[in-house]
């Protein structure tokens, strides 16, 4: 088929979305029930919740159907489908299948589901479970396409902004539903009350820009991560902007499908 399928919409796969968008392919994004992004600004899963959901310019559109899909990207936009397993993929076969879903696991991806096949991260093996992985580790290596073998392990820690790296990072300190009293982009102070889960309130880690926090009213469980500071007050604007992570990951994916002869659609 003429078109790329992408699993899952969180804020790095986003970024590939965008860029693929862009550069002219037609994107179907598949999506679970309930995604729990905490950039949401920057996350198409948001459509999910929302209906449709802009980032950077580009909207991605809730569907039901492949009809609708159809429909979607002659009006300029990017269908975006709950379909957590890709049961879509059985009936319409992708030109190629992106999993972005970046669990740190595989989540049922494999080469049977496209002719090409890439995911982002560990839990893949490339020339195995999937043709391409993608490394997602901040540093060096970051974006280096692997051809065979797999991706580094996940650290748990966090990529470090202006010294701090663990520490940006807010984990639910119980769980069950979250009613948020600050919003994206808020200016937070340490210790602050960011929200409350049941009756235990969630702090901030320190102050700074309140990155990302997940939806209010999500059910979560304890221990999850639920938000992102940036220490840097000044760099409000990056909230609502692709991140530079995901740009580059994004650069890698494109590389990919130029070099196995993938075009955007219509070339």
């Amino acid at each position: 088929m003429d078109f790329l399928a992408v699993r899952g919409g969180g804020d790095l796969a986003s970024g590939i979305i965008h860029r693929l968008f862009v550069s002219g392919y037609r994107v179907l994004v598949l999506e679970c029930h309930r995604p729990t992004a905490i950039r949401r600004e920057v996350a198409f899963c948001e459509a999910v919740y929302d209906g449709t959901a802009t980032v950077e310019g580009v909207t991605a559109r809730k569907v039901d159907s492949f009809r609708q899909c159809q429909e979607i990207w002659r009006a300029g936009e990017i269908p975006l489908m709950v379909d957590p397993q890709g049961k879509i993929l059985r009936e319409y076969r992708p030109a190629a299948l992106i999993d972005g879903i970046l669990a740190k696991r595989n989540l049922g991806t494999d080469r049977s589901m496209a002719d090409l096949t890439i995911a982002l991260g560990p839990g893949f093996s490339a020339g195995e479970d999937v043709d391409y992985v993608v490394e997602t580790m901040r540093g060096h290596n970051l974006g280096r396409i692997i051809r065979e073998g797999s991706a580094l392990p996940n650290t748990g820690i966090p990529g470090v902004i202006a010294g701090y790296g663990r520490e940006r990072v807010i984990h639910a300190p119980a769980g069950g539903v979250i009613r948020c009293q600050s919003q994206i982009a808020d200016i937070v102070e340490k210790d602050q009350i960011l929200g409350w889960i049941g009756e235990v309130p969630v702090k901030a880690s320190l102050t700074g820009v309140l990155r990302g926090i997940i939806r209010d009213g999500a059910r979560i469980p304890e221990g999850m991560k639920i938000a992102d500071i940036d220490p840097r007050k000044e760099q409000k604007k990056n909230c609502y902007t692709i991140s530079d992570k995901a740009r580059c990951i994004a650069g890698s994916v494109l590389e990919i499908l130029l070099s196995e002869g993938v075009l955007p659609y219509g070339k």
